[in-house]
């Protein structure tokens, strides 16, 4: 099977499992963390955390988020619609990534199904994503 999630995104990473739930079940789990921040399910996902200097992660944790962000190749399921099944989708900044399948953001939980990786990135090529 060939996995595009593995082809790009600026070289090598560490791979993680995420969840091998079913869609319902997995939005149940997530429920019991995010009781009111609207779930996307995503696959063939990739942590991206930023490459930034001490004083700029200082600022950001400061701020109540964490230098990452996520890219997925694939939305499974958008609660809120604003993403299509099949269509990508990058994150704003994360506040936090739990239980190897949750990752959230100040607006979002992003749930993880199936197998996907973290690797470090610059800024420039985070942001640059969009253009694609």
């Amino acid at each position: 099977m060939e996995r595009p999630l593995y082809e790009g995104l600026l070289g090598e990473g560490v791979d993680l499992a995420g969840s091998e739930l079913d869609l319902e079940r997995v939005i149940l789990a997530a429920r019991k963390h995010y009781k009111y921040l609207p779930l996307c399910v995503v696959e063939e996902w990739v942590i991206l955390d930023a490459i930034v200097t001490d004083a700029e992660r200082a600022k950001v944790i400061a701020a109540g988020c964490q230098p990452m962000f996520l890219f997925a190749y694939k939305v499974v399921h958008d609660e809120q619609r604003r993403f299509e099944p099949g269509h990508w989708v990058r994150s704003s900044i994360g506040t936090s990534f739990k239980e190897d399948f949750l990752f959230a953001t100040r607006n979002t939980a992003y749930v993880l199904l199936g197998p996907g990786q973290r690797k470090p990135s610059s800024i420039e090529a985070i942001f640059s994503i969009c253009s694609w």
